[in-house]
């Protein structure tokens, strides 16, 4: 979602200064977050169904290749309608029948791969791309002759977002540490578990933004209600942030989330050093994206499995070494492109020209 809707801004810009017109169509899945998101973005939506098909029983694929098939014919019609000169993909079961319309179409397609190593949807529609943006430069070896590293396009908000006005957002003094729990929309629910397992330890180290996802907001709610005064004021619960999220990462001096794409653009935007638990059941991509930060000393990574054992110790360690986090921050400064976004927008730009 945010590299898309980054990218979008970035393309804004270049049609400015070029005196050209702009107009942007998003096609993606109407349920969850999806469609609220591109709303808040000013960008028009339009409904694609799809469905994933790796990890799924038989029947469920079934389902879901019918699903692809309805998806297909919703966006031939989104794209016969809108004519569009070129065709962003980032990653997902939706691209599926959005690319092979616009190739029906005869529109031009860019591929833009989030993550270390492709899922198994942008390995097989590779092939109807004509560019592919990767963000490292390990990436290019899985698209030869159609990979450009270009970098992870974070949102503006982010990069500029101003740590003491963010930190004044959450109280928080000026010799305190906040530690920002995150697990995506959803939430994570074993990052959950295990902050809620040892909260008190934690609180009475730094102060908290606990970003819990919707499923799992009502029992963490409770969890704070449970806890001193003293303790209450040092722990912020969230559903989900929003515009917010920007602050919240400037707010933080340590990251405690999952290893989805955007840790390899928004933790090395803000310099963050970063707690990464991969999601066990995302085919190895997190995995990849953690040990990328790992291997290059921006990040630490714990199992999930061992989460809860593990959680406070890690955190012990890099909270009791100011030298270790401040070269943590260095390291992950070191892997920001501030000019992916600008990079992805000038491809496109460009192979709309031929679309």
């Amino acid at each position: 979602m945010y590299p898309a809707l980054s990218v979008s801004d970035a393309l804004r810009e270049v049609a400015r200064e070029r005196g050209a017109s702009l107009r942007l169509l998003y096609l993606g899945h109407s349920r969850g977050v999806e469609a609220d998101l591109v709303a808040r973005a000013g960008i028009p939506f339009a409904g694609v169904e799809s469905g994933q098909i790796r990890g799924q029983s038989r029947a469920r694929v079934v389902m879901n290749l019918l699903r692809m098939g309805r998806g297909y014919t919703q966006a031939l019609g989104h794209i016969g309608r809108f004519r569009p000169h070129v065709v962003f993909l980032t990653g997902g079961w939706v691209t599926a029948p959005v690319a092979l319309a616009a190739r029906t179409r005869r529109v031009p397609v860019v591929i833009y791969l989030p993550d270390v190593t492709p899922g198994l949807a942008i390995q097989q529609l590779q092939r109807l791309a004509r560019r592919v943006a990767v963000t490292v430069p390990e990436a290019a070896t899985y698209f030869p002759g159609k990979a450009v590293v270009t970098g992870y396009p974070v949102r503006p908000e982010v990069v500029h977002a101003d740590r003491e006005r963010a930190r004044a957002r959450w109280q928080v003094g000026p010799e305190e540490r906040v530690l920002l729990v995150f697990g995506g929309s959803r939430g994570a629910r074993s990052i959950n578990r295990a902050v809620v397992a040892h909260l008190e330890s934690i609180l009475r180290r730094v102060r908290v933004i606990h970003v819990t996802g919707r499923l799992d907001h009502s029992w963490v709610q409770e969890a704070w209600a449970r806890l001193t005064p003293e303790l209450r004021a040092r722990y912020h619960v969230h559903e989900y942030l929003h515009e917010e999220m920007a602050d919240a990462l400037a707010a933080a001096d340590l990251v405690l989330s999952r290893a989805g794409a955007s840790v390899l653009g928004e933790f090395p935007a803000r310099g963050l050093p970063a707690i990464l638990v991969p999601y066990p059941h995302a085919g190895r991509h997190q995995e990849a994206n953690a040990r990328y930060l790992v291997d290059r000393g921006a990040a630490v990574m714990v199992e999930d499995a061992e989460l809860s054992e593990r959680l406070l110790p890690t955190l012990e360690a890099l909270l009791g070494e100011e030298g270790r986090l401040d070269a943590m921050r260095d390291a992950a400064r070191r892997l920001y492109r501030p000019d992916a976004a600008r990079h992805i927008a000038t491809i496109l730009w460009e192979l709309g020209q031929e679309g």
